[in-house]
């Protein structure tokens, strides 16, 4: 079977929405815990733009692995969960991966393994970077975060990007979708202040525990601040 993974992300806009999000946080686990064909899964909130540590409420995301594709289809055509999640959200996106590069860890392993079978003629890229930060050095990191994304909103073949986390300030994660790989490596290796992030992460030892995934981008359904992609 080949693994693919999937990322979600949730809006909302009514305060009742964004309180049923929230709880859900919690209430969520028990019925994700027992999807068949997951082998995998983090439900997070997410952060300002920016890379605001802050939450914002109106956005959240649920990333998952799948043993195959088709366990990824039964879960979103026909669990009651997505059902009602379908009935609260303002907008839904799902976003389909297969893993062409990953190492680190989350959680104490890497949860992706490379597909076999990626498509030669897509060049779209995403990325989910996530850490841990050690608690010791939480002022430091997030004095200098700001600085290192401020380029990002200059990026070119950036199409999308998004702070998320299991939790705030601790557990972040970044979500990224980019034209091609040219594009990614453009940005992290010409970037100054991304240059000089990398570099205090290895001087410092910022992280307790980080993971780097590269994905190709293979599906898409829904839409995302009013977008919509195709792969």
């Amino acid at each position: 079977m080949n693994q693919i993974s999937t990322l979600t992300i949730f809006r909302y806009s009514g305060y009742k929405q964004r309180l049923w999000a929230f709880w859900m946080m919690q209430f969520a686990h028990k019925h994700l815990k027992k999807v068949s064909g997951c082998e995998f899964y983090k439900l997070m909130g997410s952060g300002r733009e920016g890379f605001d540590p802050r939450p914002d409420w109106s956005t959240y995301a649920l990333l998952q692995v799948w043993e195959e594709e088709a366990a990824a289809d039964a879960f979103f055509e026909k669990a009651s969960l997505v059902k009602r999640y379908r009935e609260k959200t303002d907008e839904m996106a799902i976003i389909y991966l297969k893993s062409i590069k990953s190492h680190g860890s989350w959680s104490g392993g890497n949860p992706f393994r490379k597909h076999p079978d990626p498509d030669p003629q897509n060049s779209m890229v995403a990325v989910i970077t996530r850490a841990t930060i050690k608690k010791k050095f939480l002022r430091r990191f997030w004095r200098y975060v700001p600085r290192s994304q401020q380029p990002l909103q200059d990026a070119g073949g950036l199409l999308y990007t998004k702070g998320i986390g299991e939790w705030p300030v601790t557990q972040m994660a970044t979500f990224s979708i980019w034209e091609s790989e040219d594009d990614l490596k453009n940005f992290a290796y010409h970037s100054e202040e991304h240059r000089k992030a990398i570099q205090y992460t290895r001087e410092f030892g910022w992280y307790r525990e980080e993971l780097f995934s590269r994905f190709q981008p293979y599906r898409f359904e829904g839409s995302l601040n009013g977008q919509t992609f195709e792969f």
